[in-house]
């Protein structure tokens, strides 16, 4: 029976290729007749029902269009290739001048609905109206498409992160046993294969790994579907050049800082405007960092850590400079700091200079030096100067051996004024030199800590972005 329907077909379009007119010895336009006469579009193309279309596909990457981190949306162009069997468009070669494949609509031939299920968006895509017939019925849909597909970005590891997108296909409505899904080439030569990606922009295709499932949702029905796994990894450099790079700028001038002294107040100046200028560069930086409700990049996180520690370094510069800034009234160096960081301090921090630092180590102690200056106070303040023997001893006078006048009392009362305040003096600077000292050794050793600080974090940071790199 169905010969006979092929036979009959067969001899109309003889009879159409035969007559007069434009169509008159067309073969492609007798084949397209015989292959259209009595086709049925809504059906699938199968003799036996029983029997399953399997449609093999391919997918090749040519250019990653845009990467949305805040919504969470990948935007790519691919090439889309499958093929299927379709056991009514079937002829003979010999009969139509050894025409092996033909070109013909795809609204006029059964097209199985296979779709992306990450679709979010219809992309600009070119429509591509004709499919490739071959004698044998086999049918191969070529067309590129530019998919929007919903895709989990995770950018804790910016700008040194690698996305795995998935783009699934299968078929929307047909059970397995009607549609099934197989691969044109081997998973082998579909992860490898870059011959037509772009590899100028700012994503690089790693490669594409592809895995078959078959599914069910209720448990009677069974679906088949290929989950295309699209692993892309971001080029850092543009990032690295004008985001860490200044970073790391201002934190080095930051350290170089602490070589200012710190009795001026140009250091606590020039943390100042370091701080500031660090707080418009991030305000430069926020619009190029991808930005996510679910989190952050580490990247963002060693900014905040940086800009803590400025502020930690101006917090402790103005602790130091209030340590050993000049007063009158600053009390003297308790014992216990003088052990402690006047004489163990150095010694622990290996300063070559000890005498800069430690008093026990020169001329003498400056705590002697200061008992001395209070007793020759007391001896001049005793009993108004304790006479004028002791007076006249303790300010170098030889005078006639006579009783004081008044004039003579008052005028060593002056000198003795004029002793005590010079002593006094004396006094607050010899204390405001070992405050001065002290302050010296904290600084020391809160640069170092400070130093310490900073290069453990940025080995540590160093060590992530590299492994992440080259993973």
């Amino acid at each position: 029976m169905t010969n006979r329907k092929e036979s009959t077909a067969l001899v109309l379009v003889r009879k159409i290729g035969n007559g007069t007119g434009r169509f008159s010895n067309a073969t492609l336009v007798r084949l397209s007749e015989y292959l259209s006469a009595g086709y049925k579009k809504g059906v699938r193309p199968v003799r036996d029902w029983r029997q399953t279309t399997m449609v093999a596909i391919d997918l090749m990457v040519y250019s990653i269009l845009s990467v949305d981190e805040k919504n969470q949306v990948l935007t790519t162009y691919v090439w889309y290739r499958q093929q299927w069997v379709d056991e009514f468009l079937v002829w003979n070669p010999e009969d139509f001048d050894d025409v092996k494949q033909v070109s013909i609509p795809t609204t006029n031939i059964w097209v199985p609905d296979i779709l992306i299920n990450e679709f979010v968006d219809v992309g600009k895509s070119p429509d591509i109206p004709y499919v490739y017939v071959g004698h044998t019925g086999l049918v191969r849909n070529y067309k590129p498409i530019q998919v929007v597909t919903a895709c989990s970005l995770n950018i804790y590891n910016f700008p040194f992160d690698v996305q795995n997108c998935s783009l699934t296909f299968q078929s929307w409505l047909h059970i397995i046993n009607d549609i099934n899904i197989t691969l044109m080439r081997t998973p082998e030569e579909v992860k490898v294969d870059k011959r037509v990606f772009m590899n100028q922009g700012e994503w690089e295709l790693l490669h594409i790994l592809s895995k078959y499932k078959s599914f069910s949702i209720d448990e009677n029905d069974h679906y088949a579907e290929m989950k295309f796994h699209v692993v892309i990894r971001r080029r850092p450099l543009f990032y690295t050049v004008n985001l860490l790079l200044p970073s790391i700028f201002l934190m080095l001038m930051d350290i170089v800082g602490f070589y200012l002294p710190p009795d001026s107040g140009e250091r606590v100046s020039f943390k100042i405007t370091l701080l500031l200028g660090y707080s418009v560069f991030l305000i430069i930086v926020s619009d190029t960092l991808p930005a996510t409700a679910i989190g952050t990049p580490l990247i963002g996180v060693y900014f905040v850590v940086c800009m803590a520690l400025l502020v930690i370094s101006l917090t402790e510069t103005v602790l130091i400079v209030r340590l050993v800034h000049k007063q009158d009234l600053q009390p003297p160096v308790p014992d216990w700091v003088k052990r402690l960081v006047l004489e163990k301090a150095p010694l622990l921090l290996c300063i070559r200079d000890k005498q800069k630092f430690c008093p026990a180590l020169s001329r003498g102690s400056d705590l002697s030096h200061c008992t001395d200056h209070h007793l020759n106070t007391s001896r001049c303040s005793h009993r108004n100067c304790d006479g004028g023997k002791d007076s006249e001893r303790g300010l170098g006078l030889v005078l006639p051996a006579r009783d004081s006048t008044p004039v003579m009392d008052s005028i060593l009362l002056e000198v003795c004024s004029i002793r005590r305040f010079l002593d006094r003096r004396d006094e607050c600077r010899d204390i405001a030199k070992e405050w001065l000292q002290v302050g010296y050794v904290l600084d020391v050793l809160l640069f170092r800590v400070y130093l310490v600080a900073v290069l453990a974090y940025s080995i540590t940071l160093g060590t992530l972005w590299s492994v992440w790199q080259y993973a």
